[in-house]
Order: C-alpha cells, then sequence, then structure tokens
C-alpha cells in the first residue's frame, strides 16, 4: 500500500507545510484508521482505496495544521468523529480523478502532433520557441496559432466525453 498510495498522500502533505516524517506519520494514522473501521464496523468501501486513504489523510492533516499553534503535534486518532466524515473529501476526489482519467482519454483521442505539442507546452514548460524549433514551424507565431488550435480540438474532445456520461 505505501508503494502505491503514499506518493500522492505525502506530495499533498509536502506542499501544504509539511514533512516527508509528518505524512509518514498522518499516512500511518490513515491505515489505522482503515483498520479500524474494517475490523469494527459494517464497513463496505465505496471508492478505490487510494482515494479513501488520500482523504482520511487529507483530513487528519488539516485538523492537524489546525491544532499546530493549539495543542499537541499530534493527531489523536481516537477521535474518529470528524476524521471519518470524508464522504465530501472522497466525492471531490474522485470527480477530479474522473476528470483526469476524461482529459487523458481526450489526449489520446487527439493524436500527433498535437498532443506532444500541448504536452511539451503545459506539462514539460517548453518555451514556445523550443516547440518553433521541435516541430520546425517559421516562427513561435504559428507555433502559437497551432497550439491554439489543438487546444480548440481538445476542449471539444473532452466536452463530448464529459457529455457522454
Amino acid at each position: 500500500m505505501y508503494k502505491l498510495f503514499f506518493p500522492s498522500v505525502a506530495y499533498m502533505i509536502t506542499n501544504n507545510s509539511g514533512t516527508q516524517e509528518e505524512a509518514r506519520d498522518i499516512f500511518q494514522e490513515a491505515v489505522m484508521v482503515l483498520y479500524d473501521k474494517i475490523t469494527h464496523q459494517n464497513f463496505e468501501l465505496n471508492c478505490k482505496l487510494n482515494t479513501f486513504l488520500y482523504a482520511v489523510s487529507r483530513r487528519l492533516w488539516l485538523k492537524q495544521l489546525s491544532r499546530r499553534g493549539h495543542t499537541s503535534n499530534t493527531t489523536d486518532i481516537s477521535d474518529f468523529e470528524d476524521i471519518l466524515k470524508v464522504e465530501d473529501d472522497i466525492q471531490q476526489h474522485q470527480e477530479l480523478e474522473n476528470k483526469f482519467e476524461q482529459m487523458e482519454e481526450a489526449m489520446n483521442q487527439l493524436g500527433e502532433p498535437c498532443k506532444t505539442l500541448l504536452q511539451d507546452f503545459y506539462i514539460c514548460n517548453l518555451s514556445m520557441q523550443d516547440i518553433t524549433e521541435k516541430f520546425g514551424y517559421t516562427n513561435s507565431d504559428n507555433a502559437k496559432t497551432q497550439k491554439y488550435k489543438c487546444l480548440q480540438r481538445l476542449k471539444k474532445i473532452f466536452f463530448t466525453l464529459k457529455t457522454k456520461e
């Protein structure tokens, strides 16, 4: 579970005023919450395991952040009332996950060279000059025009997929 699910929790915590050590502690507490729910309650997991662990970890981390200046630096894991109110977090995480899956499918349907052009610009942060040289456009204005056209095609594919749900 750590190899598969810990990195997203660690990323969330370290980008929100936390350390790797705190991320490990929070993730361990989330696993303990899961274990408790499985062993002591009539529990049915209605989402991906990653989504559940992320949502519980997020709730635990937010609770710890709010307590930082007031009491100790640890979370009272026996206080499950607040922690287990993760349904909203789970739903938000699932919606975001669905959007990422739809975007991935739209990108795959987009085809080349648009897929690579958009990835280079938005994900790899290449400049328009770098893209101009990579794709052999005559100038960066032509590259910008092509990027715009590719983005419009991607939006059309994405929203077509979204309406099919």
